[in-house]
This record gives C-alpha cells, structure tokens and sequence, in this order.
C-alpha cells in the first residue's frame, strides 16, 4: 500500500524504563528496573478525548492509532499534525479539515475491560457488522510455531522490568513486523495501528499478536485494522469469542511452544507440522 501524506509529528518518546533501587528478601539493595507510566492527555482539535496512562515510548503512533481504531479521523491524510509536550502530559492532534460527527461519536463511550480501563467511542459495535476479512489467506501451523518462537525470543521491556503487554504485527510466514510494548495492551495496538497508518501497511494478509488476553476491545480493533489472524498467548472472554465469530476472524489462544487451541476461524489454518508425539 502506498504511503499517504504524514502528519507533521514530534518525536517525543519517553525512556521504556526507569532504575530503582529495592531490598531483595537478603536485605540486600538492589538496582532494579521498573517500567515507565505516564498519563497523556489526547485532543483532537482543541477537544480533550481521552487521558492514557502509557509507557511513552511511542506517543505519537498511539495518539494516531487511537483516532484510527476509534474512528474519530477516516485516514491518515486527515490529520495535519500530531504534537506531544510532557511537560503538560498532552497531545494535540490537529486535523487538515473540519471532522463531521465527532461530538455524536464521544456522546456515547464505553469502558471496555482492557488494562487501566479501554474506551471505545460511537458506533464501533454496531459497525463491526460491516467488517470484511479475506477468505483467501492462509497460516501454516509451522510458520505460527515460528512466530511464536519468535516473540518469545524478542527482547522486551517485560524481560527488563515487567508490568507491561506487547503486540506484534507479523507476516503469514512468522515474520515480526513491528513490536510494541505499553502498560495496557490496548495501547500496545493502538501504537502498531498508527505505525501501519505511518507506512501505509495494509492489514488484510497479516496476523497480530499479542500477550494479553482476547478480549471484545482486542477482537474489535484487530477487525478494524481488516487483519484476519489474532494470536495469544494466554486466553479469552466470551464476549470476544461471540465477536470474532460474527467477523469470522481466525482466533488462536493459548499460543506456546507447539500448542494452541484455534477458538474461531479455523478454516484459514493449514495443519503442516508434524504432530507432536504422544507421551506413553
């Protein structure tokens, strides 16, 4: 996908981690690594949307991913500038055009159950109706042992302080993309959404990742983003299930080593490893 035009974008990333000191159970000092949170206030226009608590390490993407996933701005072309200033923990995003039906949009807000709380604006339920994902694009088990693999082996803030979540965009083939971690998983995909609007990657033959549970929030923004394949580690809620069997996304929980369990959309998967052998 071609890139569209960027926004003018500060590049005000915080430090991922902070040191500290702790006394470990030897009553020992220990110089300790522990994970940033910040909260960041997002307008849109002069109007306060949202405050995000966050990691920092990407603000601009995540103030953009947002917008995107929210379906505040219609593209990336849409938005002029995105300007972050710690100092007022802000970010003002300032759009190329007057934006029709933003107040009718925030009217109505749900708190979702992601971490710190997520927020999903307007309609966003009602539209998932909407939602096409390609039939014609397939996994191979091998490749989503690779990827698994993979993300295991990335190192990460989590490894260097905990407390945070991480998301990757991936190739069919096990390829990572882009990965990022934030205090909330919500955030997390909020950050990759605005980098795949920054470089114009089209979703529609990819597959996300994430460390968190599958929840209606995660389901919906990976619809959103049209990418057929979301992977976890860990497990999921009802309510996502029921969603990603109304979009028919592919759903794979309890992803590691060479184990998972395909919840929904198993028709895209292709079965090419070898089974793992039975123990005696």
């Amino acid at each position: 996908m071609a890139k569209k035009s960027r926004p003018a974008l500060t590049n005000a990333a915080r430090p991922a981690t902070f040191e500290v000191e702790a006394t470990n159970e030897r009553g020992e000092m220990v110089p300790t690594s522990i994970a940033g949170e910040h909260p960041l206030t997002l307008y849109l226009d002069k109007r306060e949307l949202v405050t995000l608590m966050t990691l920092g390490h990407a603000p601009e993407a995540l103030a953009i991913g947002f917008l995107r996933n929210q379906r505040l701005v219609a593209g990336i072309e849409d938005i002029e500038a995105v300007q972050v200033d710690w100092e007022t923990e802000s970010v003002a995003v300032t759009s190329r055009k007057v934006l029709k039906g933003i107040k009718e949009k925030i009217r109505k807000k749900t708190v979702t159950t992601g971490c710190g709380q997520g927020t999903v604006y307007g309609d966003l339920m009602e539209e998932i109706d909407r939602v096409k994902l390609r039939e014609d694009v397939a996994l191979e088990d091998a490749d989503l042992y690779a990827l698994v693999d993979k993300v295991r082996r990335h190192e990460t803030i989590y490894k260097q302080a905990g407390a945070v979540h991480g998301c990757a965009l991936a190739t069919r083939q096990g390829d990572i993309l882009m990965f990022v971690e934030d205090v909330g998983r919500h955030n997390a995909v909020d950050a990759i959404a605005g980098f795949m609007w920054l470089e114009g990657i089209d979703g529609s033959d990819k597959v996300f990742y994430t460390t968190g549970r599958l929840t209606s929030e995660m389901v919906i923004k990976c619809a959103q983003m049209r990418i057929p394949f979301l992977v976890s580690r860990s497990g999921l809620t009802k309510m996502g299930h029921d969603i990603a069997r109304q979009v028919d996304l592919t759903m794979i929980g309890r992803a590691s080593g060479r184990h998972y369990l395909a919840f929904t959309g198993k028709h895209r998967l292709r079965l090419t490893a070898p089974k793992p052998t039975a123990l005696v």
